[in-house]
């Protein structure tokens, strides 16, 4: 299985640039900028990312985002994702980048399209990983009425751009609020991918589906809360975006037999597998396709549909789309 699983082409949906960084490379970052709190020691570091909840998780994560500073800091990571990606058969890759923490931390606008031009261009042509960019706002620190981010995006708009999120905070964060925003990025021809429904009710993925626009949604596991919400999303195709590992670590979901991706799938809504963090949460995307067939007893077929939703999910050409589900069935056929 282990071997099936790797062979699998697969893209990944859901991936935080920050959260993607090995502990390696934070300990690089904190060493150079020892100004940010972050721990130095590989071991203390390890025990850093041991999350006790989604808040302590949030703020870890923004002392961690605090210490890329500079565009080469933007491009390592990029090249270091790609590397990973590359390492579990993963080929196109939709990277989640908060640029206003970047552009808080005094980085230049252009500086940040320029790192990420550039770390595109290395990941394809030192590891073929395609990487594409979704930008969102991080509820909790930009505030609705705080349109800093896609004012960025819209007047920069680096290569790969394909989606404009919503991240972070989610309690006392209405996904509604920031409907401006995402009118404005969805008038630019952006795709809608917000978080919802991760450590909240089904409400806020209601809200997203009807005030955001949602084409896929980021976790959305409260879905099985509410039947009719997951018939909406099993008729109207919206996908979600899963991340088991992830749950787990930052204690949305406090046990591995109780994680609701087996209801979502038996209702008929669309799943694909992603990381989110996994430099911070110790995972890759073979981990999460084995985990799901580990503890749920998912079949070399249904691992196997699971990867096509998410090549069918991604706003990647339809080239690579075709390619990669031609070679999904041909893994499929052969067995591995």
């Amino acid at each position: 299985m282990h071997a099936y699983v790797h062979a699998l082409p697969k893209v990944e949906l859901h991936l935080h640039l920050v959260g993607s960084a090995p502990l390696d490379a934070v300990r690089e970052l904190a060493l150079r900028h020892p100004d940010g709190g972050v721990p130095t020691d590989s071991d203390e570091l390890a025990r850093y990312y041991e999350f006790t909840d989604f808040t302590h998780f949030i703020t870890v994560y923004g002392k961690v985002s605090r210490l890329v500073r500079t565009g080469t800091d933007i491009t390592t990571l990029l090249v270091g994702i790609a590397r990973d990606l590359a390492a579990s058969n993963a080929h196109y890759a939709e990277v989640t980048i908060t640029a206003f923490d970047h552009l808080n931390n005094g980085m230049d606008p252009a500086e940040l399209s320029e790192a990420l031009t550039e770390g595109r261009k290395r990941a394809l042509a030192e590891h073929s990983v395609v990487l594409a960019w979704i930008f969102d706002i991080p509820a909790g620190l930009e505030r609705a009425k705080d349109e800093r981010t896609v004012d960025w995006v819209l007047a920069h708009m680096p290569e790969g751009t394909v989606a404009f999120g919503v991240g972070g905070q989610e309690a006392g964060m209405p996904r509604a609020s920031f409907r401006r925003s995402f009118d404005r990025a969805r008038e630019a021809g952006l795709h809608s991918v917000p978080h919802a429904g991760e450590t909240v009710g089904p409400e806020e993925i209601w809200a997203a589906v009807r005030e955001l626009g949602a084409e896929r949604i980021g976790h959305g596991v409260s879905a099985v809360q509410d039947r009719d919400l997951l018939r909406h999303l099993a008729h109207e195709g919206i996908p979600l975006e899963v991340c088991p590992t992830s749950n787990l670590r930052t204690r949305a979901v406090l046990d591995i037999a109780q994680h609701p991706l087996p209801l979502l799938l038996e209702a008929g809504v669309p799943v694909t597998l992603a990381t989110d963090d996994p430099g911070m949460f110790h995972t890759d995307l073979d981990r999460e396709y084995l985990l799901c067939h580990e503890q749920f007893g998912l079949s070399r077929g249904e691992l196997a549909d699971i990867a096509r939703t998410g090549v069918r999910s991604a706003f990647c050409g339809p080239e690579l789309k075709a390619d990669l589900l031609a070679r999904i069935s041909a893994v499929e056929r052969s067995g591995g």
